[in-house]
């Protein structure tokens, strides 16, 4: 064995995908001492996705405050790439399901505003292109609070301008005034690491699918599906862009949908968009194996996860890809995709609890390679 390559995405809860490589690393030298390893800090473009980007490119994060999704300050940070020329922000981290109570809960109220807010601190401070995660959003408000908060005007019948947008305001926007948005929006560039494909609104929509997560009842989920329905309309107006159907405008309660739209968003699937971003391709030739994983593999794995993108770039170039997991379940499906092997780290009647520490866990990754290994 002379080059292994490790790319294991965070063990949720217990480890960070760097930490679960640095145990993967020490089982393969404890084998094979001479061994060459590269290990790659990788997510999926959920958690973990920004600050492998930081580390990826050799950035730095940026603290700032900003509104959280119920107009409270917040501390946050995003990533700006070590040029200065790349921006990278988790919606996340600023406009989240966790930032918001569950008693507090409620997609009629909650607003993008703050994931704007980021943005723009990142284009006074120079940057012009932008890598944009959107999973976990705590919001329904299809992007309005984002795009006020880089000068956008949503207008209502009469002229007037609505409050900080959210879920409620859909259905009273009638008109956009660009007039005064950020400047720099004009030759910026958005990428957004999107993993659903869900349409901007109707049965399989942002409000239908996703708004009850966020603490909506039947009730609220109707009225902001006909507050998206409308949207869309006033979007079509002002952009000539029909973003209705577009796969994954529906994401983070509509915000894939104004992205593209408003700022000509590009979205991409999140594996896909951070191997692009660590040049994996280039990075794998001539290894004679490649070890990935996550904390639990099953049948969704082969759905867009990172092992799935780790298999797919791997076979292009006939590499073994051996998968580590917390938990395995559906491991024929999983080895008939193509998996070498598929693995367990933990022993069988090891409890949740204990398999969770992080301690714990590192050692059984270890002892885990050592024993494919050997």
């Amino acid at each position: 064995m002379k080059k292994v390559v490790i790319a294991i995405d965070s063990f949720k809860g217990c480890l960070p995908s760097a930490e679960a490589g640095k145990a993967a690393a020490e089982g393969i030298r404890s084998v094979y001492p001479e061994c060459e390893i590269l290990c790659l800090p990788i997510a999926d473009g959920g958690e973990g996705m920004l600050d492998v980007l930081i580390a990826a490119t050799n950035g730095q994060m940026i603290h700032i405050s900003a509104h959280n999704p119920l107009m409270e300050w917040h501390d946050t940070y995003y990533g700006i790439s070590e040029d200065g020329k790349t921006a990278f922000i988790e919606m996340a981290n600023i406009s989240g399901l966790p930032l918001v109570p569950p008693e507090k809960r409620n997609p009629m109220l909650t607003t993008t505003y703050g994931t704007g807010e980021l943005i723009r601190n990142a284009l006074e401070r120079g940057c012009r292109n932008f890598i944009i995660g959107i999973g976990g959003s705590a919001t329904n408000d299809a992007g309005l609070g984002m795009l006020q908060a880089l000068g956008f005007r949503f207008l209502d019948k009469e002229g007037k301008e609505s409050g900080i947008g959210n879920g409620e305001s859909l259905t009273q926007v009638d008109t956009v005034d660009i007039t005064h948005i950020h400047p720099a929006l004009n030759s910026c560039h958005f990428t957004v690491a999107c993993d659903v494909q869900n349409p901007f609104y109707g049965p399989e929509g942002a409000a239908y699918v996703f708004a009850p997560q966020k603490g909506a009842d039947r009730k609220m989920v109707e009225i902001l599906d006909t507050g998206l329905r409308h949207f869309s309309k006033v979007i079509r107006y002002a952009t000539e862009k029909d973003i209705s159907n577009h796969p994954g405008a529906g994401a983070a309660g509509g915000m894939g949908g104004s992205l593209l739209a408003f700022l000509n968003a590009e979205l991409k699937p999140g594996i896909q968009l951070l191997l692009d971003i660590l040049d994996f391709s280039n990075k794998i030739k001539g290894v004679d194996l490649i070890i990935t994983g996550e904390g639990k593999a099953d049948k969704q794995t082969l759905m867009g996860k990172v092992p799935s993108g780790i298999l797919t770039e791997a076979h292009q170039q006939n590499i073994p890809v051996i998968l580590l997991a917390g938990k395995v379940e559906d491991a024929d499906e999983l080895q008939q995709a193509g998996f070498q092997g598929v693995f367990s780290i933990n022993p069988p009647f090891l409890s949740l609890e204990q398999a969770m520490q992080p301690d714990v866990a590192r050692k059984n990754i270890q002892q885990t390679v050592e024993a494919i290994l050997l």
